[in-house]
Protein backbone atom coordinates (compact mmCIF):
# COMPACT_ATOMS: atom_id res chain seq x y z
CA UNK A 1 0.00 0.00 0.00
CA UNK A 2 1.01 3.55 -0.44
CA UNK A 3 -0.22 6.14 1.15
CA UNK A 4 0.09 10.00 0.28
CA UNK A 5 0.75 13.12 1.70
CA UNK A 6 1.79 16.65 0.24
CA UNK A 7 4.55 18.51 1.70
CA UNK A 8 4.59 22.10 0.13
CA UNK A 9 3.83 21.98 -3.30
CA UNK A 10 5.35 18.54 -3.50
CA UNK A 11 3.44 14.72 -3.54
CA UNK A 12 5.43 12.41 -1.47
CA UNK A 13 4.78 8.65 -1.30
CA UNK A 14 4.97 6.19 1.70
CA UNK A 15 5.04 2.83 1.98
CA UNK A 16 2.75 1.70 5.03
CA UNK A 17 1.62 -2.02 5.50
CA UNK A 18 -1.56 -2.09 6.25
CA UNK A 19 -3.36 -2.66 9.96
CA UNK A 20 -5.51 -5.24 10.59
CA UNK A 21 -39.51 8.25 16.65
CA UNK A 22 -41.91 10.80 16.04
CA UNK A 23 -45.68 9.54 14.78
CA UNK A 24 -45.79 9.66 11.20
CA UNK A 25 -47.57 11.97 10.11
CA UNK A 26 -45.26 14.34 11.82
CA UNK A 27 -42.25 13.19 10.82
CA UNK A 28 -42.92 13.78 7.27
CA UNK A 29 -42.31 17.77 7.96
CA UNK A 30 -39.16 16.33 8.70
CA UNK A 31 -35.96 17.14 6.93
CA UNK A 32 -34.93 15.11 3.91
CA UNK A 33 -33.12 12.28 5.46
CA UNK A 34 -35.63 11.51 8.38
CA UNK A 35 -38.99 12.20 6.09
CA UNK A 36 -41.67 9.73 4.88
CA UNK A 37 -41.54 9.00 1.27
CA UNK A 38 -44.17 11.26 -0.12
CA UNK A 39 -42.28 14.44 1.03
CA UNK A 40 -39.43 13.29 -0.75
CA UNK A 41 -40.02 13.17 -3.31
CA UNK A 42 -44.02 14.62 -4.18
CA UNK A 43 -44.56 12.22 -6.76
CA UNK A 44 -45.05 13.73 -10.18
CA UNK A 45 -47.31 12.10 -12.91
CA UNK A 46 -44.50 9.07 -13.99
CA UNK A 47 -45.53 5.61 -13.69
CA UNK A 48 -43.88 2.57 -14.19
CA UNK A 49 -42.63 2.22 -17.83
CA UNK A 50 -43.59 5.48 -18.68
CA UNK A 51 -39.66 6.26 -19.15
CA UNK A 52 -37.69 4.49 -21.50
CA UNK A 53 -34.54 2.22 -19.68
CA UNK A 54 -31.54 1.78 -21.03
CA UNK A 55 -29.56 -1.68 -21.29
CA UNK A 56 -27.35 -2.20 -18.81
CA UNK A 57 -23.71 -1.67 -21.18
CA UNK A 58 -20.13 -1.96 -20.67
CA UNK A 59 -19.49 2.22 -21.40
CA UNK A 60 -15.55 1.56 -20.94
CA UNK A 61 -13.37 -0.52 -22.47
CA UNK A 62 -10.67 -2.50 -20.69
CA UNK A 63 -8.40 -1.76 -23.86
CA UNK A 64 -8.44 1.73 -23.15
CA UNK A 65 -6.99 1.65 -19.54
CA UNK A 66 -3.91 3.43 -19.09
CA UNK A 67 -2.51 5.59 -16.22
CA UNK A 68 -2.45 9.03 -14.57
CA UNK A 69 -0.64 10.50 -11.64
CA UNK A 70 -1.16 12.80 -8.92
CA UNK A 71 0.82 15.88 -7.84
CA UNK A 72 0.42 19.16 -6.27
CA UNK A 73 0.52 22.44 -8.79
CA UNK A 74 2.76 25.08 -7.62
CA UNK A 75 1.06 28.76 -6.27
CA UNK A 76 0.48 30.78 -9.15
CA UNK A 77 0.92 34.27 -7.27
CA UNK A 78 4.01 34.05 -5.31
CA UNK A 79 6.17 31.02 -5.74
CA UNK A 80 9.08 30.43 -2.48
CA UNK A 81 12.30 29.13 -3.04
CA UNK A 82 11.21 26.46 -0.90
CA UNK A 83 8.20 25.45 -3.22
CA UNK A 84 10.74 25.86 -6.45
CA UNK A 85 13.03 23.18 -4.85
CA UNK A 86 10.45 21.09 -3.56
CA UNK A 87 8.57 20.68 -7.47
CA UNK A 88 11.64 18.56 -8.38
CA UNK A 89 10.50 15.71 -6.23
CA UNK A 90 7.25 15.08 -7.37
CA UNK A 91 6.64 11.47 -7.48
CA UNK A 92 3.78 9.74 -9.72
CA UNK A 93 1.31 7.22 -9.26
CA UNK A 94 -0.42 5.13 -11.12
CA UNK A 95 -3.97 6.00 -12.60
CA UNK A 96 -6.13 5.96 -15.49
CA UNK A 97 -6.29 8.54 -18.28
CA UNK A 98 -8.63 11.36 -17.68
CA UNK A 99 -9.39 14.45 -19.87
CA UNK A 100 -6.35 16.42 -21.17
CA UNK A 101 -8.54 19.54 -19.75
CA UNK A 102 -5.70 22.13 -17.77
CA UNK A 103 -7.23 23.22 -14.46
CA UNK A 104 -7.61 27.16 -13.99
CA UNK A 105 -6.82 27.70 -9.89
CA UNK A 106 -6.10 31.37 -10.35
CA UNK A 107 -6.64 32.09 -6.38
CA UNK A 108 -5.39 28.77 -5.75
CA UNK A 109 -2.01 28.59 -3.22
CA UNK A 110 -1.40 25.09 -4.30
CA UNK A 111 -3.49 22.05 -5.49
CA UNK A 112 -3.73 18.48 -6.03
CA UNK A 113 -4.32 17.82 -9.62
CA UNK A 114 -4.60 14.58 -11.78
CA UNK A 115 -2.07 13.94 -14.50
CA UNK A 116 -1.66 11.53 -17.66
CA UNK A 117 1.23 9.34 -15.73
CA UNK A 118 4.58 8.73 -18.34
CA UNK A 119 4.78 5.39 -20.24
CA UNK A 120 6.42 2.84 -18.31
CA UNK A 121 4.94 3.05 -15.16
CA UNK A 122 3.77 0.05 -13.08
CA UNK A 123 -0.06 -0.12 -12.48
CA UNK A 124 -1.10 -0.08 -9.01
CA UNK A 125 -2.61 -3.82 -8.42
CA UNK A 126 -5.21 -2.87 -5.90
CA UNK A 127 -7.24 -0.41 -8.40
CA UNK A 128 -9.86 -2.31 -10.52
CA UNK A 129 -9.96 0.20 -13.19
CA UNK A 130 -12.93 -0.79 -15.57
CA UNK A 131 -15.34 -0.85 -12.47
CA UNK A 132 -14.05 2.41 -11.00
CA UNK A 133 -14.23 4.18 -14.52
CA UNK A 134 -17.74 2.89 -15.27
CA UNK A 135 -18.80 4.45 -11.67
CA UNK A 136 -16.81 7.96 -12.99
CA UNK A 137 -19.05 7.49 -16.29
CA UNK A 138 -22.35 7.18 -13.90
CA UNK A 139 -20.87 10.55 -12.05
CA UNK A 140 -20.53 12.04 -16.12
CA UNK A 141 -24.04 11.42 -16.77
CA UNK A 142 -25.51 12.66 -12.93
CA UNK A 143 -23.86 15.81 -13.54
CA UNK A 144 -24.34 16.47 -17.57
CA UNK A 145 -28.23 15.67 -16.77
CA UNK A 146 -28.32 18.32 -13.97
CA UNK A 147 -26.48 20.54 -15.70
CA UNK A 148 -28.52 20.37 -19.11
CA UNK A 149 -32.48 20.31 -16.63
CA UNK A 150 -31.63 22.02 -13.64
CA UNK A 151 -28.14 24.09 -13.40
CA UNK A 152 -28.29 26.34 -10.09
CA UNK A 153 -31.21 24.45 -8.79
CA UNK A 154 -30.75 22.27 -5.43
CA UNK A 155 -31.39 19.01 -7.09
CA UNK A 156 -32.94 17.24 -10.83
CA UNK A 157 -35.71 15.48 -11.42
CA UNK A 158 -34.55 13.29 -14.39
CA UNK A 159 -37.52 12.19 -15.86
CA UNK A 160 -39.34 15.93 -15.48
CA UNK A 161 -36.41 17.78 -16.71
CA UNK A 162 -36.39 20.41 -14.28
CA UNK A 163 -35.28 21.21 -11.36
CA UNK A 164 -36.53 19.90 -7.83
CA UNK A 165 -38.28 22.65 -6.19
CA UNK A 166 -39.35 20.52 -2.83
CA UNK A 167 -36.29 19.70 -1.49
CA UNK A 168 -35.40 20.69 1.79
CA UNK A 169 -33.61 23.59 0.74
CA UNK A 170 -36.49 24.68 -0.97
CA UNK A 171 -37.19 26.94 -4.39
CA UNK A 172 -34.37 28.92 -3.85
CA UNK A 173 -31.41 28.34 -6.24
CA UNK A 174 -28.56 27.38 -3.83
CA UNK A 175 -26.96 24.63 -6.02
CA UNK A 176 -26.84 22.13 -4.03
CA UNK A 177 -25.92 19.37 -6.36
CA UNK A 178 -22.85 21.60 -7.29
CA UNK A 179 -21.59 22.35 -3.94
CA UNK A 180 -22.26 18.81 -2.95
CA UNK A 181 -20.27 17.14 -6.06
CA UNK A 182 -17.45 19.43 -6.42
CA UNK A 183 -14.92 17.01 -4.66
CA UNK A 184 -15.96 14.15 -6.24
CA UNK A 185 -15.70 15.72 -9.65
CA UNK A 186 -12.28 16.85 -8.43
CA UNK A 187 -11.37 12.90 -7.03
CA UNK A 188 -12.33 11.61 -10.59
CA UNK A 189 -10.40 13.70 -12.46
CA UNK A 190 -13.28 16.21 -13.99
CA UNK A 191 -11.13 19.13 -14.04
CA UNK A 192 -13.20 20.91 -16.74
CA UNK A 193 -17.15 19.96 -14.84
CA UNK A 194 -15.10 21.04 -11.02
CA UNK A 195 -13.88 24.31 -12.56
CA UNK A 196 -17.71 25.45 -14.17
CA UNK A 197 -18.99 24.41 -10.78
CA UNK A 198 -16.75 26.39 -8.87
CA UNK A 199 -17.27 29.46 -11.31
CA UNK A 200 -20.72 29.22 -10.70
CA UNK A 201 -20.26 29.30 -6.63
CA UNK A 202 -17.87 32.62 -7.31
CA UNK A 203 -20.77 34.36 -9.76
CA UNK A 204 -23.76 33.02 -8.43
CA UNK A 205 -24.06 31.18 -4.59
CA UNK A 206 -25.59 33.61 -2.24
CA UNK A 207 -27.75 33.30 0.53
CA UNK A 208 -28.88 36.99 0.82
CA UNK A 209 -31.73 36.53 -0.71
CA UNK A 210 -33.02 33.41 1.09
CA UNK A 211 -35.91 34.46 3.25
CA UNK A 212 -36.64 30.70 4.60
CA UNK A 213 -35.99 28.95 7.58
CA UNK A 214 -33.07 26.61 6.72
CA UNK A 215 -31.63 23.06 8.69
CA UNK A 216 -28.34 23.87 10.15
CA UNK A 217 -27.31 20.40 9.83
CA UNK A 218 -27.83 20.14 6.17
CA UNK A 219 -26.40 23.59 5.34
CA UNK A 220 -23.24 22.62 7.51
CA UNK A 221 -22.62 19.36 6.28
CA UNK A 222 -23.32 19.53 2.39
CA UNK A 223 -22.29 23.42 2.26
CA UNK A 224 -19.66 23.91 4.68
CA UNK A 225 -18.24 20.40 4.45
CA UNK A 226 -18.18 20.94 0.99
CA UNK A 227 -16.51 24.16 0.67
CA UNK A 228 -13.96 23.12 3.01
CA UNK A 229 -13.10 20.18 1.28
CA UNK A 230 -12.45 22.16 -1.95
CA UNK A 231 -10.12 24.34 0.26
CA UNK A 232 -8.49 21.18 1.50
CA UNK A 233 -8.04 20.31 -2.11
CA UNK A 234 -6.99 23.27 -4.07
CA UNK A 235 -5.96 26.02 -1.22
CA UNK A 236 -8.86 28.05 -3.06
CA UNK A 237 -9.27 30.64 -0.85
CA UNK A 238 -12.80 31.27 -2.74
CA UNK A 239 -13.85 27.86 -0.82
CA UNK A 240 -12.39 28.88 2.67
CA UNK A 241 -14.59 32.14 1.89
CA UNK A 242 -17.91 30.81 1.12
CA UNK A 243 -17.28 28.16 4.19
CA UNK A 244 -17.29 31.03 6.40
CA UNK A 245 -19.94 32.73 5.17
CA UNK A 246 -22.30 29.83 5.09
CA UNK A 247 -21.42 28.93 9.01
CA UNK A 248 -21.47 32.49 10.19
CA UNK A 249 -24.94 32.19 8.57
CA UNK A 250 -25.69 29.66 10.58
CA UNK A 251 -24.29 31.24 14.39
CA UNK A 252 -27.56 32.70 15.33
CA UNK A 253 -28.72 28.74 15.35
CA UNK A 254 -26.64 29.01 18.90
CA UNK A 255 -27.98 31.54 21.00
CA UNK A 256 -29.78 29.17 23.47
CA UNK A 257 -29.60 28.96 27.02
CA UNK A 258 -27.57 25.88 26.76
CA UNK A 259 -26.00 26.48 23.59
CA UNK A 260 -27.67 23.45 22.30
CA UNK A 261 -28.78 25.37 18.20
CA UNK A 262 -31.42 25.15 17.19
CA UNK A 263 -32.55 23.03 13.87
CA UNK A 264 -33.78 25.89 11.60
CA UNK A 265 -32.51 29.13 11.25
CA UNK A 266 -33.77 32.21 8.91
CA UNK A 267 -30.76 33.31 7.11
CA UNK A 268 -31.34 36.48 6.39
CA UNK A 269 -32.93 37.49 9.50
CA UNK A 270 -31.47 35.16 11.73
CA UNK A 271 -34.24 34.24 13.74
CA UNK A 272 -34.08 29.75 14.91
CA UNK A 273 -36.62 28.09 15.96
CA UNK A 274 -36.66 23.68 16.19
CA UNK A 275 -39.51 21.25 14.61
CA UNK A 276 -42.76 21.79 16.57
CA UNK A 277 -43.26 18.01 16.09
CA UNK A 278 -39.64 17.23 17.97
CA UNK A 279 -40.70 16.07 21.38
CA UNK A 280 -41.95 19.15 22.54
CA UNK A 281 -39.66 21.47 20.26
CA UNK A 282 -36.30 19.50 21.53
CA UNK A 283 -32.65 19.73 19.31
CA UNK A 284 -32.42 16.89 17.59
CA UNK A 285 -29.21 14.50 18.76
CA UNK A 286 -27.91 13.45 14.91
CA UNK A 287 -28.40 17.52 13.40
CA UNK A 288 -26.43 19.44 16.69
CA UNK A 289 -24.16 16.62 17.25
CA UNK A 290 -23.05 16.57 13.53
CA UNK A 291 -21.29 20.13 13.74
CA UNK A 292 -17.50 19.20 15.45
CA UNK A 293 -15.54 18.12 12.30
CA UNK A 294 -16.88 21.45 10.32
CA UNK A 295 -16.64 23.96 12.36
CA UNK A 296 -13.34 22.48 14.22
CA UNK A 297 -11.60 22.83 10.93
CA UNK A 298 -12.84 26.09 10.55
CA UNK A 299 -11.16 27.63 13.45
CA UNK A 300 -7.67 26.20 12.97
CA UNK A 301 -8.06 27.57 9.49
CA UNK A 302 -9.45 30.68 9.46
CA UNK A 303 -7.57 31.48 13.15
CA UNK A 304 -10.94 32.73 14.89
CA UNK A 305 -12.02 30.15 17.34
CA UNK A 306 -15.70 31.23 17.61
CA UNK A 307 -16.54 28.07 15.57
CA UNK A 308 -14.88 25.76 17.90
CA UNK A 309 -16.07 27.36 20.76
CA UNK A 310 -19.55 26.51 19.88
CA UNK A 311 -19.58 22.50 18.95
CA UNK A 312 -16.87 22.50 22.69
CA UNK A 313 -20.43 23.91 24.05
CA UNK A 314 -22.39 21.34 22.71
CA UNK A 315 -19.97 18.40 23.72
CA UNK A 316 -19.44 19.49 27.17
CA UNK A 317 -23.38 19.62 27.36
CA UNK A 318 -23.49 16.00 26.03
CA UNK A 319 -20.44 15.02 28.34
CA UNK A 320 -21.65 15.96 31.88
CA UNK A 321 -25.13 15.13 31.40
CA UNK A 322 -27.02 11.94 32.85
CA UNK A 323 -27.30 9.27 30.21
CA UNK A 324 -30.50 6.65 30.79
CA UNK A 325 -28.07 3.18 30.73
CA UNK A 326 -25.23 5.10 29.08
CA UNK A 327 -27.35 5.88 26.17
CA UNK A 328 -28.04 8.57 24.34
CA UNK A 329 -32.02 9.62 23.53
CA UNK A 330 -32.42 11.61 20.50
CA UNK A 331 -34.02 14.76 21.58
CA UNK A 332 -32.42 17.42 24.00
CA UNK A 333 -34.56 20.55 24.60
CA UNK A 334 -32.07 23.83 24.47
CA UNK A 335 -33.67 25.66 26.64
CA UNK A 336 -33.58 23.21 30.02
CA UNK A 337 -30.76 21.12 28.89
CA UNK A 338 -33.41 18.10 29.73
CA UNK A 339 -33.72 14.86 27.51
CA UNK A 340 -36.93 14.51 25.29
CA UNK A 341 -38.64 11.21 23.98
CA UNK A 342 -37.05 8.64 25.59
CA UNK A 343 -35.78 7.22 22.02
CA UNK A 344 -32.76 6.00 21.00
CA UNK A 345 -31.10 5.14 17.38
CA UNK A 346 -27.92 4.38 15.68
CA UNK A 347 -30.13 4.91 12.55
CA UNK A 348 -32.46 8.27 11.91
CA UNK A 349 -32.09 11.25 14.35
CA UNK A 350 -28.66 10.00 16.18
CA UNK A 351 -26.90 8.38 14.05
CA UNK A 352 -23.88 11.14 13.02
CA UNK A 353 -23.10 12.06 16.49
CA UNK A 354 -21.55 8.82 17.16
CA UNK A 355 -20.12 8.95 13.89
CA UNK A 356 -18.69 12.66 15.03
CA UNK A 357 -17.20 11.43 18.01
CA UNK A 358 -14.95 8.67 16.91
CA UNK A 359 -14.03 11.24 13.70
CA UNK A 360 -13.32 14.02 15.80
CA UNK A 361 -10.73 11.86 17.38
CA UNK A 362 -9.78 11.15 14.20
CA UNK A 363 -9.46 14.57 12.80
CA UNK A 364 -7.35 16.03 15.74
CA UNK A 365 -4.64 13.53 15.04
CA UNK A 366 -5.76 11.26 17.86
CA UNK A 367 -5.19 14.27 20.18
CA UNK A 368 -9.27 14.78 21.15
CA UNK A 369 -9.09 11.89 23.94
CA UNK A 370 -12.69 13.41 25.27
CA UNK A 371 -13.92 12.41 22.04
CA UNK A 372 -12.51 9.02 21.30
CA UNK A 373 -13.88 8.17 25.59
CA UNK A 374 -17.12 9.46 24.85
CA UNK A 375 -17.71 7.19 21.53
CA UNK A 376 -16.28 3.74 23.29
CA UNK A 377 -18.40 4.53 26.03
CA UNK A 378 -21.31 5.18 23.63
CA UNK A 379 -20.46 2.10 21.89
CA UNK A 380 -20.53 -0.01 24.43
CA UNK A 381 -23.99 0.99 25.88
CA UNK A 382 -25.34 0.35 22.21
CA UNK A 383 -23.86 -2.97 21.85
CA UNK A 384 -25.18 -3.68 25.42
CA UNK A 385 -28.68 -2.68 24.83
CA UNK A 386 -29.49 -2.48 21.20
CA UNK A 387 -27.08 -5.02 19.09
CA UNK A 388 -28.45 -8.01 18.74
CA UNK A 389 -28.64 -11.07 16.54
CA UNK A 390 -30.76 -13.17 14.76
CA UNK A 391 -31.60 -17.19 15.13
CA UNK A 392 -29.78 -17.47 11.66
CA UNK A 393 -26.58 -14.95 12.87
CA UNK A 394 -27.70 -11.37 11.48
CA UNK A 395 -26.04 -9.18 13.69
CA UNK A 396 -28.33 -5.83 13.70
CA UNK A 397 -28.63 -2.45 15.87
CA UNK A 398 -32.28 -1.90 16.64
CA UNK A 399 -34.09 1.21 17.47
CA UNK A 400 -35.04 1.43 21.56
CA UNK A 401 -38.31 3.46 22.20
CA UNK A 402 -39.26 3.44 26.49
CA UNK A 403 -36.44 0.56 27.00
CA UNK A 404 -38.13 -0.87 24.35
CA UNK A 405 -36.67 -2.69 21.34
CA UNK A 406 -38.07 -1.97 18.18
CA UNK A 407 -35.95 -4.75 16.14
CA UNK A 408 -36.47 -2.22 13.09
CA UNK A 409 -32.49 -0.87 11.69
CA UNK A 410 -32.58 2.04 9.17
CA UNK A 411 -30.59 2.18 5.81
CA UNK A 412 -29.04 5.53 7.79
CA UNK A 413 -27.46 2.99 10.34
CA UNK A 414 -26.06 1.02 7.70
CA UNK A 415 -22.77 2.81 7.93
CA UNK A 416 -22.66 1.84 11.39
CA UNK A 417 -20.42 -1.50 10.17
CA UNK A 418 -17.58 1.42 8.42
CA UNK A 419 -18.02 3.34 11.94
CA UNK A 420 -17.02 0.00 14.28
CA UNK A 421 -14.29 -0.95 11.81
CA UNK A 422 -13.14 2.07 11.94
CA UNK A 423 -12.88 1.92 15.64
CA UNK A 424 -11.39 -1.16 15.86
CA UNK A 425 -8.54 -0.52 13.90
CA UNK A 426 -7.48 3.48 14.67
CA UNK A 427 -6.78 2.08 17.79
CA UNK A 428 -5.83 -1.17 19.55
CA UNK A 429 -7.74 -1.63 23.29
CA UNK A 430 -9.97 -4.27 24.82
CA UNK A 431 -12.80 -3.24 22.92
CA UNK A 432 -11.10 -3.90 19.29
CA UNK A 433 -12.09 -7.34 18.51
CA UNK A 434 -15.41 -7.01 19.33
CA UNK A 435 -15.59 -3.46 17.31
CA UNK A 436 -14.57 -5.40 14.40
CA UNK A 437 -16.88 -8.22 14.32
CA UNK A 438 -19.83 -5.99 14.95
CA UNK A 439 -18.71 -4.06 12.10
CA UNK A 440 -18.36 -7.14 9.64
CA UNK A 441 -22.04 -8.23 11.03
CA UNK A 442 -23.87 -4.96 10.67
CA UNK A 443 -22.42 -4.35 6.62
CA UNK A 444 -23.33 -8.11 6.15
CA UNK A 445 -27.04 -7.33 7.25
CA UNK A 446 -27.67 -4.41 4.93
CA UNK A 447 -25.83 -6.31 2.03
CA UNK A 448 -28.44 -9.01 2.89
CA UNK A 449 -31.40 -5.98 3.10
CA UNK A 450 -30.16 -5.79 -0.65
CA UNK A 451 -30.09 -9.08 -1.76
CA UNK A 452 -33.02 -10.24 -0.46
CA UNK A 453 -35.45 -7.00 -3.03
CA UNK A 454 -36.02 -7.84 -5.98
CA UNK A 455 -34.64 -4.76 -7.60
CA UNK A 456 -31.02 -5.64 -5.19
CA UNK A 457 -31.21 -2.55 -3.67
CA UNK A 458 -32.04 -1.52 -0.02
CA UNK A 459 -35.38 -0.69 1.33
CA UNK A 460 -35.51 2.65 3.99
CA UNK A 461 -35.51 0.44 7.45
CA UNK A 462 -36.47 -3.20 7.49
CA UNK A 463 -37.40 -6.09 10.33
CA UNK A 464 -36.03 -8.41 12.59
CA UNK A 465 -39.50 -10.04 14.03
CA UNK A 466 -42.02 -12.86 13.16
CA UNK A 467 -39.76 -14.77 11.39
CA UNK A 468 -38.72 -11.95 9.23
CA UNK A 469 -35.49 -11.00 8.87
CA UNK A 470 -33.68 -7.73 7.00
CA UNK A 471 -36.88 -6.97 5.26
CA UNK A 472 -39.00 -4.35 5.45
CA UNK A 473 -42.84 -4.98 6.15
CA UNK A 474 -45.10 -1.70 5.74
CA UNK A 475 -45.61 0.33 2.47
CA UNK A 476 -43.53 3.54 3.53
CA UNK A 477 -39.81 1.67 4.59
CA UNK A 478 -39.80 -0.18 1.06
CA UNK A 479 -37.90 2.70 -0.85
CA UNK A 480 -34.52 3.37 -1.88
CA UNK A 481 -33.77 7.27 -2.92
CA UNK A 482 -30.20 6.35 -4.07
CA UNK A 483 -28.66 6.69 -0.25
CA UNK A 484 -24.54 5.81 0.04
CA UNK A 485 -24.85 4.48 3.54
CA UNK A 486 -24.41 0.54 2.70
CA UNK A 487 -21.85 1.42 0.43
CA UNK A 488 -19.64 3.54 2.41
CA UNK A 489 -19.55 0.56 4.98
CA UNK A 490 -18.12 -1.67 1.86
CA UNK A 491 -15.66 0.70 1.07
CA UNK A 492 -14.52 1.39 4.80
CA UNK A 493 -14.33 -2.53 5.12
CA UNK A 494 -12.52 -3.07 2.17
CA UNK A 495 -9.96 -0.53 3.13
CA UNK A 496 -9.67 -2.14 6.30
CA UNK A 497 -9.75 -5.73 5.29
CA UNK A 498 -9.15 -6.00 1.47
CA UNK A 499 -11.74 -8.51 1.57
CA UNK A 500 -12.83 -9.17 -2.03
CA UNK A 501 -16.18 -9.39 -1.48
CA UNK A 502 -16.74 -5.79 -0.60
CA UNK A 503 -16.01 -4.92 -3.76
CA UNK A 504 -17.81 -7.52 -5.45
CA UNK A 505 -20.91 -6.59 -3.38
CA UNK A 506 -20.43 -3.18 -4.75
CA UNK A 507 -20.28 -4.03 -8.35
CA UNK A 508 -24.01 -5.79 -7.68
CA UNK A 509 -25.25 -2.90 -6.39
CA UNK A 510 -23.51 -0.65 -9.08
CA UNK A 511 -25.75 -2.93 -11.86
CA UNK A 512 -29.09 -2.67 -9.99
CA UNK A 513 -28.38 1.51 -9.89
CA UNK A 514 -27.60 1.03 -13.78
CA UNK A 515 -30.55 -1.21 -14.20
CA UNK A 516 -33.24 0.16 -11.83
CA UNK A 517 -32.44 3.75 -10.92
CA UNK A 518 -30.80 5.19 -14.29
CA UNK A 519 -33.06 7.37 -16.91
CA UNK A 520 -31.68 8.75 -19.97
CA UNK A 521 -31.55 11.99 -18.42
CA UNK A 522 -29.90 11.35 -14.45
CA UNK A 523 -31.04 8.83 -11.63
CA UNK A 524 -33.82 8.49 -9.61
CA UNK A 525 -34.99 6.53 -6.72
CA UNK A 526 -37.60 3.74 -6.21
CA UNK A 527 -40.67 3.80 -4.78
CA UNK A 528 -40.83 -0.15 -3.91
CA UNK A 529 -37.40 -1.98 -3.88
CA UNK A 530 -39.75 -5.08 -3.88
CA UNK A 531 -41.47 -4.95 -6.94
CA UNK A 532 -40.41 -6.61 -10.60
CA UNK A 533 -40.93 -2.97 -12.28
CA UNK A 534 -40.78 0.16 -9.73
CA UNK A 535 -41.77 3.51 -10.01
CA UNK A 536 -39.23 5.96 -10.04
CA UNK A 537 -39.64 9.17 -7.58
CA UNK A 538 -38.30 11.33 -9.96
CA UNK A 539 -35.39 12.75 -7.91
CA UNK A 540 -32.09 12.60 -8.10
CA UNK A 541 -30.58 13.43 -4.82
CA UNK A 542 -27.56 15.67 -4.11
CA UNK A 543 -26.28 12.86 -1.59
CA UNK A 544 -25.77 10.45 -5.21
CA UNK A 545 -23.32 12.66 -6.73
CA UNK A 546 -21.95 13.12 -2.86
CA UNK A 547 -21.35 10.49 -1.21
CA UNK A 548 -23.21 7.35 -3.25
CA UNK A 549 -20.64 7.90 -6.57
CA UNK A 550 -17.94 8.85 -4.46
CA UNK A 551 -17.70 5.83 -1.88
CA UNK A 552 -18.26 3.33 -5.14
CA UNK A 553 -15.53 5.57 -6.85
CA UNK A 554 -13.03 5.06 -3.80
CA UNK A 555 -14.21 1.89 -3.10
CA UNK A 556 -12.35 0.60 -7.12
CA UNK A 557 -9.64 2.99 -6.04
CA UNK A 558 -6.01 1.69 -4.64
CA UNK A 559 -5.69 3.06 -0.84
CA UNK A 560 -2.99 6.04 -1.96
CA UNK A 561 -6.42 8.12 -2.90
CA UNK A 562 -7.40 9.91 0.45
CA UNK A 563 -5.53 7.33 2.66
CA UNK A 564 -7.91 6.66 5.95
CA UNK A 565 -5.12 7.75 8.62
CA UNK A 566 -5.06 11.51 6.51
CA UNK A 567 -8.26 11.96 5.58
CA UNK A 568 -11.79 11.47 7.29
CA UNK A 569 -15.09 11.87 5.60
CA UNK A 570 -18.08 14.32 7.01
CA UNK A 571 -21.11 12.85 7.24
CA UNK A 572 -21.88 14.02 3.65
CA UNK A 573 -18.45 12.32 2.40
CA UNK A 574 -16.48 15.01 2.08
CA UNK A 575 -13.21 14.72 3.21
CA UNK A 576 -11.32 16.64 5.71
CA UNK A 577 -7.81 16.45 6.41
CA UNK A 578 -6.40 14.94 9.41
CA UNK A 579 -4.19 17.58 12.28
CA UNK A 580 -0.75 17.14 11.82
CA UNK A 581 -0.93 14.11 9.27
CA UNK A 582 -1.82 16.02 6.47
CA UNK A 583 -0.15 18.97 5.03
CA UNK A 584 -2.91 20.11 3.29
CA UNK A 585 -4.74 20.61 6.48
CA UNK A 586 -3.12 24.17 5.69
CA UNK A 587 -3.51 25.45 9.34
CA UNK A 588 -4.04 29.57 9.71
CA UNK A 589 -1.41 31.34 11.97
CA UNK A 590 -2.04 31.52 15.50
CA UNK A 591 -2.71 34.89 15.81
CA UNK A 592 -4.71 35.34 12.82
CA UNK A 593 -8.19 36.48 11.68
CA UNK A 594 -9.96 35.67 8.28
Amino acid sequence: MFLVAMTGVTLIVRQQRYTTHPPAQLQRRYQERFLNYDDHVRFGVYGEGQEPMPEFTDLVSQKTMERYSYHSSPRQMVDTAAESANKEKNTRIPRTTFDTYQPRYQNASNWLRIDDAVPGESVGLSIDHEKRDYVRQMMIHAWSNYKLYAWGKNELRPLSKRGHSNSIFGSFDLGATIVDGLDTLYLMGLHKEFDEGRDWVERKFTLENVDADLSVFETNIRFVGGFLTCYAFTGDRLFLEKAKYVADKLLPAFQTPTGIPYALVNVRNGVSKNYGWASGGSSILSEFGTLHLEFSYLSDITGDTVYRDRVQTIRAVLKDIEKPKGLYPNYLNPKTGKWGQQHMSLGALGDSFYEYLLKAWIQSGHEDDEAREMYDEAMQAIIQHMVRRTPSGLVYVSDMKFDRLEHKMDHLACFAGGLFGLGSTTLTNQYSQRYMEIGEGLTNTCHESYIRTYTRLGPESFRFNDGVEAKALKAQEKYYILRPETFESYFIMWRLTHDQKYREWGWDAVQALEKHCRTQTGYSGLKNVYHTDPVKDDVQQSFFLAETLKYLYLLFSDDSLLPLDEWVFNTEAHPLPVKDRNSLYRPAAVSSSP
